[in-house]
């Protein structure tokens, strides 16, 4: 399966590039070291002005404007379930960026199922990864629909270890934890091994009720506060969220796992005067 999804993928985003359906936004990088925790500000690249369109679109949100239903079939990657469809992201600034969307509609701030976490662990059972979801617009989220998301192992998994290697590596599976230098309320959990997508989906959607509980969210409201949420293989992460941005820097999921982007590069020095901590908190709960 693992190497199917990929090869899938991979031949999507062939097919999606030649007939001009991927449109991927390229991206300069740079690292920020803040109380120990090394950051990487992203920006759009000076040799690629045009790409300031396509972040523009990639953000725009139009009510009327529904783009999973149905989604692009040249981007589209196939069944993920009976419920989700896997899709790429039009606009990746990561490759291989997938989209485990809902075929019938469901908002983005309605509470996550076991189908959901199902249908993302059938991609992370074999294919390892991050997986991560903005629960509505104040928590980054530029689509209404409800749509997981999903990066591969070379790109962004490791930077979770960036919050979890000062946690107690003993700490058993389903036990709480925070992290001692983050000032936003939240909650790490290890996760035990499965060896299935629906024994690692139950655990997943079980953990992140516990988790919900931990930071004080319900996890069943219909619709849900703001909040984001990461998961790897081994641990998962939720977040309250109080607004999308601040001082203009938008903040997503990748944000919490110290991935940052802005649209120009003057606004590296915007993250930099603020710090990425700081800039982190403004968006979050207060502890």
């Amino acid at each position: 399966m693992s190497d199917d999804l990929l090869h899938r993928i991979d031949r999507t985003l062939s097919r999606a590039a030649d007939m001009g359906a991927l449109l991927p936004i390229r991206t300069e990088q740079t690292p920020i070291r803040d109380a120990g925790i090394d950051f990487t500000v992203r920006w759009v690249s000076t040799l690629a002005h045009k790409d300031a369109a396509r972040v523009e679109a990639a953000v725009r949100r139009d009510p009327d404007f529904n783009p999973f239903l149905p989604p692009d079939p040249e981007l589209t990657i196939g069944p993920l379930g009976n419920e989700h469809l896997g899709v790429l992201n039009k606009f990746p600034v990561i490759d291989r960026h997938l989209l485990i969307v809902t075929r019938r509609y469901e908002a983005q701030t309605a509470p996550l199922t076991r189908a959901d976490f199902i249908a993302l662990a059938t991609v992370m059972t074999t294919s390892g990864g991050l997986g991560f979801y903005n629960g509505g617009a104040e928590a980054g989220a530029s689509q209404r629909h409800k749509h997981l998301q999903w990066i591969p192992d070379a790109t962004e998994t490791a930077r979770l270890s960036r919050f979890t290697h000062q946690l107690p590596q003993d700490l058993p599976a389903g036990e709480i934890a925070t992290h001692p230098a983050l000032p936003w309320r939240h909650c790490f959990l290890r996760l035990p091994p499965c060896g299935d997508a629906v024994s690692l989906g139950e655990t997943m959607h079980a953990a992140f009720d516990r988790a919900c509980t931990a930071v004080g969210i319900p996890a069943s409201a219909d619709p849900m506060p703001p909040y984001n949420f990461l998961v790897s293989r081994e641990w998962m992460t939720v977040i309250p969220r109080t607004c999308e941005r601040h001082e203009n820097i938008s903040v997503n999921a990748l944000g919490f796992a110290g991935s940052l982007f802005v649209r120009r590069p003057e606004e590296i020095e915007t993250v930099r005067a603020i710090g990425p901590l700081r800039l982190l908190a403004a968006v979050a709960t207060p502890r």
